[in-house]
């Protein structure tokens, strides 16, 4: 019933999607199962799908994406993901308008696997500047700081990966700035499933891994009433509307604010 229900009434402005991996059925590899919860104009969270698929191919994330928009889900703002090379290529598919967001949490982790332990901590450091940056500009003068940095200590492969999904980890700057606490990280798909996990071992006593998903929905449906509401979900609107953001701030209202060098000056 759930992964029928209609959805042409939800004005859904965010899509947090990810998958995770359960431990169920006689199968010898874990179960996929792509999550989406998706942040409605109200300012409220609601679990949108949860569905088993063939790892995050993009066969798996097009089918998805596919019956919810055939239930009559709207096209999305923005849709944040851990990277997942079949997410982006299903939007592409289904939802070309969305707008792709990349997780700073992961991207952060695969960067300081590249690096020794020593010099992890400053790396952390160099990687959160741009993360936290108030700008565009700022995030990327960061970044130069960090890939110079990196040459200097011969960690190439790190400064590369800094490039890959620029785009992506820099789009929250599209949207308002009380929403990037939210928009930063795919983190809001994986707390509620570190509780699920100590409390699922009896998954792997299903046969069928579509009963496990069965019982995994029941279970966050009831976590579902606890999720916190955005901050400041009055300008849900403005951006379900299309309202335009730079740095975080409205078009008109960021023509008129002090440059990065003025701030810095003053």
């Amino acid at each position: 019933m759930w992964r029928r229900r209609p959805l042409n009434e939800l004005e859904v402005v965010y899509i947090w999607a990810d998958g995770i991996y359960i431990k169920a059925g006689l199968e010898k590899d874990k179960s996929c199962l792509l999550v989406m919860i998706a942040a409605l104009v109200d300012g409220s969270k609601v679990i949108l799908a949860i569905e088993g698929g063939q790892r995050e191919s993009t066969e798996s994330w097009s089918h998805l994406l596919r019956s919810l928009r055939d239930r009559g889900l709207k096209c999305p703002k923005a849709v944040v993901g851990d990277g997942a090379l079949g997410l982006w290529a299903g939007l592409r598919n289904v939802y070309p308008e969305a707008r792709e967001l990349r997780c700073w949490n992961h991207r952060i982790m695969n960067i300081v696997d590249r690096v020794k332990k020593a010099d992890q901590a400053m790396a952390l450091k160099l990687l959160r500047e741009m993360c936290y940056a108030q700008s565009l500009k700022e995030a990327e003068r960061a970044k130069v700081i960090f890939k110079a940095w990196c040459r200097e200590k011969c960690y190439d492969k790190a400064a590369e990966l800094i490039d890959e999904d620029w785009g992506r980890m820099v789009a929250f700057f599209h949207f308002p700035k009380e929403h990037r606490g939210h928009l930063r990280t795919t983190n809001l798909v994986e707390s509620p499933f570190a509780a699920l996990r100590l409390r699922t071992d009896a998954a792997k006593r299903f046969k069928k891994a579509d009963n496990a998903t069965c019982v995994v929905w029941k279970m966050l449906t009831l976590a579902q009433s606890r999720f916190r509401k955005l901050n400041a979900p009055e300008l849900l609107e403005d951006v379900w509307k299309g309202v335009e953001f730079v740095d975080g701030v409205r078009k008109t209202q960021a023509e008129n604010r002090p440059s990065y060098e003025e701030r810095t000056a003053a």
